[in-house]
């Protein structure tokens, strides 16, 4: 799938086809996040169905499928406490509503985040590897929402 073809998609499914609000969510994520901070989708907004059993987005009623957010980035990883990581300091556990302590900082921007899009929002943290990992070698989608800079 291009990158046009998950953002028509993840519209659809996750913003009720208002391409507005996706862009709103952007923008603030753009806002919040530390700088040389990028963050992708990932799941079932992108791909359409759960990972787990195939279910369609949303199939368990209106706004029940979450956002699987990750951002990638220094900076972003060490928000995380050291109980929050798979890998310590390389790849967090979700940041959601069954473990919301394990990145506080986080906390207000994925409270924030939900509301504006009236369902779930899990939020991890990555270093660039690993998301190189998971696309190139596991060939997971994922849609690009912000590009990690080299500038402040």
């Amino acid at each position: 799938m291009s990158d046009k073809e998950m953002r028509d998609r993840v519209i659809r499914l996750a913003f009720g086809g208002d391409p507005h609000s996706f862009e709103r969510f952007c923008d603030v994520l753009r806002a919040d996040l530390p700088k040389k901070t990028g963050a992708v989708l990932r799941g079932s907004a992108i791909t359409g169905v759960r990972w787990s059993d195939g279910a369609p987005f949303d199939s368990d009623g209106p706004r029940t499928s979450d956002l699987d957010l990750t951002l990638i980035g220094d900076e972003v990883i060490g928000l995380f406490n050291s109980d929050g990581f798979y890998i310590p300091l390389i790849h967090s556990k979700p940041l959601g509503d069954m473990d919301p302590g394990i990145a506080p900082n986080l906390e207000p921007l994925r409270k924030k985040l939900q509301a504006m899009v009236g369902r779930p929002v899990n939020i991890q943290a990555t270093r660039d590897f690993v998301t190189y990992v998971r696309e190139v070698l596991l060939g997971e989608p994922h849609l690009p929402l912000i590009e990690i800079t080299d500038t402040e």
